[in-house]
């Protein structure tokens, strides 16, 4: 049964955390919860820093472009998502239309996919249209955090070959290595590496690779990618500069295999400069970034026309790799979609915040069946991790 909104409340969250010059994203999130009058809740997340997310979505109104976004869902039907998008958006206009404010109304929006799909019983999924395929295709990302100090990159590969191991036994037939080795290695150097990481792999498993925006010259992308080639790469993530659209548009029109990226990316808008001006292959815009379920659908629908993947970026809890099952379920340009393993790369939230955790079978995972998200929050997780108190 359909019920309004009656409460919307964001919770930041973080656990302690002693690798702040890393680049893991899961040591924190803003769980945002918009419940109905009857008692139900969904749940959404963003990739943003979470105090300020919340000051966001709770800024007093100023004017028609500068509106508090949770007094406008209040009394709404959550069940009308795009038009509540729209309301939000443009009621925002000033400060957000890029960055922080899409981050914000991103978990918005999953969280209205989970509500709706709890009033109408029905997977999240079916709101977006239903589903394209019958199974489900995670890759699953393969990184072993920054070098600290006295680490050599002989130490990164060998993280990287007992998480290759553990994501193989998990049953993922798809991974991505994070070759984020910057100064510990040349260039020539890092091809031997790829090798071995294919080496390690075998010729069967689906590789692609994250080089960490590692070029500013696309000739020193391409001289590195030419020469992997035969390595059979999906694609290559994060060569250039993420705004480097002209360089990515010489790279990708010389590269002998996919150049993708966009990860940054907020709404529909901005992808489609990396279509029309970066020509890239594959864009990877993050469900809790680039606008929520709503947006990349939009984005999705898009890339159809220009014969264009997407395989969106997804490092953060539970809540977002759920997001990507349902996204996966309904779109048919998106082969693939990043998925943590918390039992290849170890975070507290990814582990804990969520439950339950998907199973794998010779590289697949079943359609979701539950209603919305298909996920519960663990309140003692939320408790013990939440900042604002």
């Amino acid at each position: 049964m359909i019920s309004p909104i009656a409460k919307v409340e964001v919770i930041p969250i973080a656990v302690p955390n002693d690798k702040a010059d890393d680049l893991d994203g899961t040591v924190d999130t803003v769980v945002v919860r918009i419940g109905d009058e009857a008692g139900r809740a969904g749940i959404g997340e963003c990739d943003a820093p979470p105090m300020v997310v919340k000051s966001f979505i709770e800024m007093p109104t100023a004017h028609l472009w500068s509106q508090n976004m949770a007094r406008l869902l209040i009394g709404a039907d959550p069940v009308e998502i795009a038009a509540l998008w729209e309301k939000l958006y443009e009621a925002t206009q000033f400060p957000g239309r890029r960055g922080l404010g899409i981050h914000a109304l991103s978990g918005i929006d999953i969280a209205l996919h989970d509500l709706a799909g709890k009033q109408l019983g029905i997977p999240a999924y079916k709101l977006m249209g239903g589903a394209r395929r019958t199974k489900l295709r995670p890759y699953c990302t393969i990184y072993p955090g920054l070098a600290r100090e006295g680490q050599s990159a002989r130490d990164l590969m060998d993280i990287i070959g007992r998480q290759f191991e553990k994501a193989l036994a998990l049953g993922f037939r798809a991974v991505k290595m994070e070759v984020l080795f910057y100064d510990l290695v040349s260039d020539a150097e890092l091809v031997a590496l790829i090798k071995e990481g294919r080496r390690m792999l075998g010729d069967d498993i689906l590789m692609a690779l994250d080089f960490g925006y590692r070029w500013r010259d696309w000739y020193d992308a391409k001289w590195v990618l030419d020469r992997v080639a035969d390595c059979n790469i999906y694609f290559a993530e994060a060569t250039l500069q993420h705004d480097d659209l002209l360089g990515h548009a010489r790279l990708s029109a010389v590269s002998p295999i996919r150049v993708c990226g966009a990860e940054h990316a907020a709404t529909r808008w901005e992808i489609r400069e990396w279509i029309e001006i970066g020509k890239v292959a594959v864009v990877q815009p993050d469900i809790s970034r680039c606008g929520g379920l709503t947006e990349i659908r939009r984005i999705a629908d898009m890339c159809e026309l220009y014969g264009v993947q997407v395989i969106p970026h997804g490092w953060k809890t539970g809540i977002l790799a759920h997001c990507g099952r349902h996204f996966q379920a309904a779109c048919p340009a998106a082969p693939l979609f990043e998925f943590i393993s918390p039992h290849v790369y170890d975070s507290p939230l990814r582990r804990d915040l969520v439950s339950p955790e998907p199973t794998l079978e010779d590289g697949f995972m079943d359609l979701p069946t539950a209603p919305g998200l298909g996920i519960e929050l663990n309140e003692a997780v939320v408790e013990r991790y939440r900042i604002d108190r």
